[in-house]
């Protein structure tokens, strides 16, 4: 492995990169070609070029990229896309360049990259490469969260037709249908020798420092060696949503020192049943589950004045 300054030297210098962008997402393939243009005007020495139109090519996608041998790999797309590159880059000497062309690109607004495409890409030109953590759930990596309960009801339920016509709506709709029967769960959270339980719709433990495109904490990072579990409200179903829009509104102004967050580096997680959970918004079986830590696991090109642990 390469320092960090040698690999930034090297970027600078040789320029060789690989461009990844999931082209299924409808942004993703109408920005296509001005991401393939701007890339190539910043001096970028592509390899290879990957317009990923079906996301089971996502994974091979990636090896065939880093096959080739480029310094970055530069990926276009939303939080699924680069948490997908994330888990293919962990511990590789490989820096991984976000252009965030999602929703809420929670990973890029962690680490402070710019949502502006001409500014992600002076990122790419002029940053540094740093480490960051990524989250281990089992034995998967993780860039932004786990989510026990109801969101992985939404993913796995969503219907991909209704996906298709409404894009992202398609989860808040499925969510409103779900709500009406979703029974809710007891949860054990083990962690620095205690037991903490919550009985709730919804619990997340996140890696980053935001979530639905907005922060979790004003304290969160993505290189801060703590993961935060939290609940999202309680029993009640009016609750849950009164809360999920609280945290959305109010994520700034607290810390993770504060009720209800967790911050620990290692959680064992039980339920009063098998409960799914979802991986960065991919569904990933069943409760119980060991969360971990993997420090300075990955590569990414950040802007110069990026807090570097």
């Amino acid at each position: 492995m390469r320092t960090k300054p040698e690999l930034t030297a090297a970027i600078r210098a040789a320029r060789r990169a690989v461009l990844l962008v999931n082209a299924h997402s409808r942004r993703g393939r109408r920005l296509y070609p001005e991401v393939l243009r701007r890339v190539e005007a910043a001096g970028f020495d592509l390899l290879g070029r990957f317009p990923v139109e079906d996301p089971r090519e996502l994974r091979s996608s990636l090896e065939s990229a880093t096959e080739l041998g480029p310094d970055v790999l530069i990926v276009g797309g939303g939080d699924g896309t680069i948490g997908a590159a994330a888990r293919h880059l962990a511990h590789r000497d490989v820096a991984l360049g976000l252009l965030p062309l999602g929703t809420t690109n929670n990973f890029a607004r962690t680490l402070g990259i710019p949502l502006d495409l001409d500014a992600s890409v002076g990122i790419l030109t002029g940053g540094k490469v740093i480490d960051v953590d990524l989250g281990l759930a089992g034995e998967m990596p993780f860039a932004n969260h786990v989510g026990v309960g109801m969101s992985a009801e939404i993913f796995a339920t969503a219907p991909p037709r209704l996906k298709k016509v409404v894009g992202r709506l398609a989860y808040p709709a499925t969510a409103l249908a779900l709500l009406t029967r979703h029974r809710p769960m007891r949860v054990t959270v083990r962690a620095d020798g205690r037991s903490h339980e919550y009985v709730t719709h919804q619990l997340y433990v996140a890696n980053g420092g935001f979530h639905a495109g907005r922060p979790i904490t004003a304290d969160a990072d993505a290189d801060d060696r703590l993961l935060v579990a939290y609940p999202v409200g309680d029993a009640n179903r009016v609750r849950l949503l009164r809360e999920t829009a609280r945290n959305a509104a109010t994520g700034h102004l607290r810390s993770h020192g504060e009720e209800p967050f967790l911050a620990t580096d290692e959680i064992w997680l039980e339920t009063d049943r098998p409960v799914p959970i979802e991986v960065d918004g991919e569904p990933r079986g069943y409760t119980p589950l060991r969360i971990g830590l993997a420090p300075n696991a990955l590569r990414v090109m950040a802007a110069q004045d990026a807090i570097d642990r």
